[in-house]
């Protein structure tokens, strides 16, 4: 009878994760969302810590189990600022226990131009992470700013865009739903 048990329990992980569709990384990509390119297959994701605002550390496990939007940013830099409020449209529209936005502001940037940059730019949902030597930056291999990288539930990177994008646009909420879905 046990034996049975873990037979058919293995059967339904197993049914389960075969039923998990990929993402079709072809019919959504329009605008913006046609330089997001798919890391296939998947790589981890660094366990270099960053910083919250209190200065406590976390990692990217932290957010183990929901899929992330990690984006990778600083207060100098101009295309940043011109996503940021995007992303923020887009943590408000779909953030929750599936998926979450993850921005963090990469080498010297001081809390006080953190605070003027989100007071600026209309962010007030977003939490203030930084990486203040690059180390997880470097890690995840970003050379530029900005860089965005889409994290599955496992914590492994699954696509990557380099440069600003709309992140609420319907191109990019829908790869954002593929990666959700169970």
């Amino acid at each position: 009878m046990l034996r049975s048990l873990f037979l058919y329990t293995a059967l339904v992980i197993g049914a389960n994760a075969t039923l998990a569709a990929p993402i079709d990384w072809t019919a959504p990509r329009a605008g913006d969302m046609a330089k997001l390119e798919p890391v296939d297959p998947p790589v981890a994701a660094s366990t270099t810590a960053f910083f919250d605002e209190s200065g406590a550390e976390k990692t990217l496990a932290d957010y183990k189990g929901k899929v992330v939007l990690l984006n990778f940013w600083a207060t100098w830099c101009a295309p940043c600022r011109e996503e940021m409020p995007s992303i923020q449209k887009l943590q408000a529209e779909m953030g929750g226990d599936d998926f979450e936005v993850v921005p963090i502001a990469s080498g010297r940037n001081p809390l006080p131009a953190i605070r003027k940059f989100f007071g600026e730019t209309g962010v007030t949902d977003l939490p203030i992470l930084t990486d203040p030597r690059q180390k997880l930056s470097r890690d995840m291999g970003v050379l530029s700013l900005p860089v965005t990288i889409l994290l599955d539930r496992e914590g492994r990177e699954i696509a990557r865009l380099i440069g600003g994008a709309e992140w609420d646009t319907p191109e990019a909420r829908a790869i954002i739903q593929q990666a959700i879905a169970p």
